[in-house]
């Protein structure tokens, strides 16, 4: 687990909790998964291989996560965007590579249409998708809900589910289900203007690999690699796995230099 304490930005009314590491552009921003932190083991050999290397690395927790303020259930795909672009604008400078696990993903690819129609696209060098789950509320998760499900939703405004990574279930709000309907960016053309590496296992149980052969029919104008791994799981946590993603990502600055 990384020494360095997190530093807090206040966003709206709540502390985001993030750790900046100084270095060269490119520099390179975590954006982790749903329910996770940022100090989890991809996030932490990123940031062992930022400080090995020289490159200026940022990660933050959405509100509700790790270690910042907030509550969970009030989470929502544009709140933790606009929570992404504010830790993003303030402590980064010159061109970044997004590093995206996961929902992580998602919050990515928003983040590349907010900053290129905001005329700030020349801050993405490239992205770096891991086992990608953009819109994974209305594609993944509304498809297989039972009508107890739908029941508790109704009822209580939101659904819980049982989570292989932790004992406590994971949590739905009927406020994030409908957010993330806003955030779609599976139905349409998305153009990062980037180069965009996607990593995904084909023994993803979360995340099937379909999804991310999908993604790339919506990135058809940008420089796009998809690469499948075998026996890979959601979590693309092991030792290989790790040390694909740091060739990647050496990859993708080589070419962004």
């Amino acid at each position: 687990m990384s020494d360095a304490k997190a530093s807090f930005l206040t966003i709206g009314d709540t502390q985001i909790a993030y750790r900046y590491r100084e270095g060269r552009a490119p520099g390179v921003v975590w954006l982790g998964g749903y329910k996770s932190d940022m100090l989890g083991t991809k996030a932490e050999a990123l940031d062992g291989w930022a400080a090995k290397k020289g490159h200026a690395f940022l990660r933050h927790d959405y509100s509700g996560h790790g270690e910042s303020g907030g509550a969970f259930k009030e989470g929502t795909i544009s709140l933790w965007l606009e929570q992404s672009l504010g830790v993003f604008r303030a402590f980064t400078k010159g061109p970044q590579i997004l590093v995206g696990s996961s929902m992580g993903a998602w919050i990515a690819l928003r983040m590349a249409q907010k900053l290129n129609e905001e005329g700030e696209g020349d801050r993405l060098a490239a992205l770096l998708l891991l086992a990608p789950a953009p819109d994974f509320t209305s594609e993944l998760v509304e498809p297989k809900m039972s009508a107890a499900n739908r029941r508790e939703l109704e009822e209580k405004g939101y659904m819980e589910e049982p989570s292989e990574y932790s004992d406590e279930p994971y949590i739905y709000t009927r406020a994030l289900l409908e957010d993330g309907k806003r955030n779609r960016v599976l139905d349409g053309i998305l153009d990062t203007h980037c180069p965009v590496h996607i990593l995904q296992g084909k023994a993803d149980p979360d995340v099937p690999f379909t999804h991310a052969m999908r993604l790339t029919e919506h990135l058809p104008a940008d420089d796009v690699t998809l690469s499948l791994i075998g026996d890979g799981d959601h979590r693309l946590s092991r030792p290989q796995d790790i040390a694909l993603i740091l060739r990647s990502l050496e990859g993708l600055i080589d070419r962004a230099v």
